[in-house]
């Protein structure tokens, strides 16, 4: 089974929560924070980096935020992985690997990300919040109903 990284599960959550919950008001941090359980000492860098690469857009001021940089059905789950995947390339700088490891895992390893990665860009934000919505998973605010036109 393959497992998510820490960022990039926490990074998948948190803009499924803002496409979910961001209208018509942006997302706060906090908010995500004590509705996912996520934990604020990462949130705040991931969501940042998000921004920097135009999955989120983030609104300044009192009632500011975080809402999404494109529409939700746009934005597919490998878009979000392949950033978080920069930010956690910048974070992990592993500098020697075996000869097993080069020549044999990591082309396998290779093969499947690129599957897992093709899979994924089938599946949008659209296709999540739908999902959420069938499991009688509750907005924010109260609201169970979103018409998009």
């Amino acid at each position: 089974m393959y497992l998510l990284s820490k960022k990039s599960s926490l990074a998948l959550e948190a803009v499924l929560d803002v496409a979910y919950n961001a209208r018509p008001n942006p997302v706060q941090s906090k908010d995500i924070t004590e509705r996912q359980g996520i934990q604020s000492r990462y949130l705040e860098q991931v969501l940042q980096f998000l921004v920097k690469r135009g999955i989120l857009k983030g609104v300044r001021g009192p009632k500011g935020g975080y809402t999404l940089a494109r529409e939700r059905r746009r934005i597919t789950l490998g878009d979000v992985l392949r950033v978080i995947e920069d930010l956690e390339k910048e974070d992990d700088k592993m500098d020697s690997v075996s000869e097993l490891g080069e020549k044999v895992i990591r082309p396998i390893w290779a093969e499947f990300h690129s599957e897992m990665l093709s899979r994924l860009d089938q599946m949008t934000l659209e296709d999540l919040c739908n999902r959420a919505e069938q499991a009688g998973v509750e907005r924010a605010d109260g609201n169970g109903m979103d018409f998009v036109i």
